[in-house]
Order: structure tokens, then sequence, then C-alpha cells
């Protein structure tokens, strides 16, 4: 009997007998290295072609609220991904789409009643997008994609318990244990900024009252923001600003306008009871703030830090990192979610 060598990586190897001879028959099959990463925003969608190496090959983005109707917005992205695939290589070179979204479930691969997106009740991106490209697909919530980019390429490389705070038009969060990512039951796991902070607070988009979120997201910061200069005849830049936002505000703080500084420490503090409240559970070994609000810098986080270390559990007090993230939060969020393509079985039409 002929011995012959295994076959090469990229090769796959069949045998077959016919009248008491071994055939053996060496195919090449296309290993696929490349693969889609989507971030979807209130503001923003964000995708990119993403290789092995964790390299960004190409990318494009458009406006989330241009398409309010949800098969509109499926049809737009899925055909702007297409033609990004075919401009960079071609189909046969794409594995997999992974698609970051708010209140995304893993698990179900659906959307699920948004607070801060157009479309309202559960919808089945994945599955949508899955149908349109004829590729797999896999959908996780924004901050666990947050998360899962700083632990492959941030902050959080090399930790193992931590927690990503993901802060924008929203407030959202994951942990990670023993160096995998808690879920839940429904993939829902973390929901921080719906914690409820005020008994009978400020109206939030899911229903209920008082969560941090509407505290310390960027709705919530305006507000207070509008709030001080009602309750006050204090003179203030702010009052000067027809759009009034988080980023205006923290100009203002660099400026040195005192109500400005003001706004922002009232929000950390809410914050810091929040993140108190989450180590006290969790005991990570530390928490990064990610998303547009963390862009306040020391603003934010010198009054987080000082109430969150009034507030944690004694024993965790000093134990507990408090960091912003380094990367780019579009960056980030698309490599997040090509880690997350990565993770999902291999499917296509075009096999």
């Amino acid at each position: 009997m002929c011995l012959v060598p295994a076959p090469w990586h990229g090769m796959s190897r069949s045998i077959h007998y016919s009248n008491n001879i071994i055939y053996i028959t060496v195919e090449e099959f296309n290993i696929k290295t490349r693969v889609v990463g989507v971030d979807i925003s209130m503001e923003r969608t964000t995708y990119a072609i993403v290789d092995v190496r964790g390299n960004i090959i190409a990318e494009g983005h458009f406006a989330t609220l241009d398409y309010p109707d949800v098969n509109n917005y499926v049809t737009a992205l899925s055909e702007k991904i297409v033609m990004l695939v075919e401009e960079n290589g071609g189909y046969e070179t794409i594995r997999s789409i992974g698609i970051s979204a708010p209140s995304a479930s893993n698990l179900s691969g659906c959307i699920e009643n948004a607070a801060n997106l157009p479309w309202k009740g559960v919808i089945p991106l994945a599955a949508m997008i899955r149908d349109r490209i004829g590729l797999a697909v896999g959908l996780a919530n924004d901050a666990h994609i947050a998360a899962l980019g700083e632990y492959v390429f941030g902050s959080a490389h090399g930790m193992s318990n931590f927690i990503v705070i993901h802060i924008g038009s929203g407030l959202g969060s994951c942990f990670f244990s023993n160096g995998r990512d808690h879920k839940g039951v429904q993939g829902f796991a973390g929901e921080l900024g719906h914690t409820c902070v005020v008994d009978g607070g400020r109206d939030c988009g899911c229903g209920h009252k008082g969560c941090l979120e509407t505290y310390t997201a960027a709705k919530g910061i305006v507000q207070t923001a509008r709030e001080m200069m009602a309750e006050s005849d204090k003179p203030s830049l702010m009052r000067d600003i027809e759009h009034l936002s988080p980023r205006t505000i923290s100009e203002c703080c660099d400026k040195g306008d005192e109500m400005a500084i003001e706004v922002y420490r009232k929000t950390g503090y809410m914050l810091g009871i929040g993140l108190a409240n989450y180590a006290s559970i969790i005991n990570p070994e530390a928490i990064i703030l990610t998303g547009g609000i963390s862009h306040a810098g020391h603003w934010l986080l010198d009054p987080t830090y000082d109430s969150f270390e009034a507030h944690v559990f004694p024993n965790m007090r000093g134990h507990v990192k408090l960091l912003l993230s380094k990367l780019d939060d579009r960056e980030r969020d698309a490599l997040g979610a090509s880690a997350l393509a990565w993770e999902v079985p291999e499917y296509s039409l075009f096999k």
C-alpha cells in the first residue's frame, strides 16, 4: 500500500475503494479569512470588513435614522455590505457577519423593545440580514460587543473579571467572569441603565421611572443642565448654546464654566452610585467606561470615582480600577462585532 502525507492546510482528503485498489483524492477548499462587523447606534450604522488578524480592510457608514422603517433599513444595510464586499475581494472571502445593536439578544438574534431606536417591538434582525445576504449572522447587545472589543483588542486584554460600561444615547453594560461574558437566560444581562436610582424619578424610554440612564446618558445630562439653568440665574456659557449636548457641556467645562462642571459632578455622583452597586455584586478587577459620554474625560471620571469609592462595599474600596477606554468607539465596536462573527457557525447560500 502506498502511503501519502496528510493533506496540506486548506485541503480535504477523501478515500474510496474500487477493484481492491485504494484511491485517495485531495481537494482544495476555500478558507475564509474575513468577516463583516456592523455597529448600529441611534446616530450611525458602521460596517467594516475585518481580517483574521483584526485589520480593518474597508468600512462605510450611514445615518441610522434615515431609515425609520426597519425593512428599508435592512435593505439598505444589506446592499451597502454587498457592495463593500464585492469591491474588496468578493463573497468567497467572507465567512460571516457580526452585528452590535442596542437591546439585542445574542440568544434570540432579535432586537427586543429598544428604547433608543426607531424600530419598536421585536425585530428578528439576524434572520433578516441572513436571508438577504446569505451568510451566517450573529447579533449581540452593543454593551456586550463593546466588552468583547475591549477584551480582545483594548484595555481589558489579559483580564478575566471586569465590567464594561457603554454610555451614549443609553447606558448598557457587560461583565466578564472568569474570562466569559455573562449573558443571562434571555441574553439581556447587564442592563444597568434600567436599574432604578430615584424612586418615581425621570421618565425612561423603557417605560419605568428613575432609571440610571435618565441621569447619566446623553438626554439625562442635557436635562440636568436645563434644570440647573432654570433653577438659577447664575451666568453660564451653556445659556448661549442653541443645541446643548454632552459634548458642548464638556467644552464649557474646559473653559471653566462652574455650572457646566456642576452638571458633570451631579452626573458622576449618580453614575458612581450605580457602579458601586454593580461592583459590590460582581467584585471586578476594573470598570472600563466607553461610549460618547466617556469623552468628557476627567470632568466625568473624577466625580464618578469619588462617588464610587464612597458607596462601594468597603472591602473593595481602592481595589477596583476605573478606566476610560483607549480605543476609538466606532473602531472598537466594529472589531468587537467582527470577533462575534468568528464565533458564529459558518453558513452560506453560496458554497
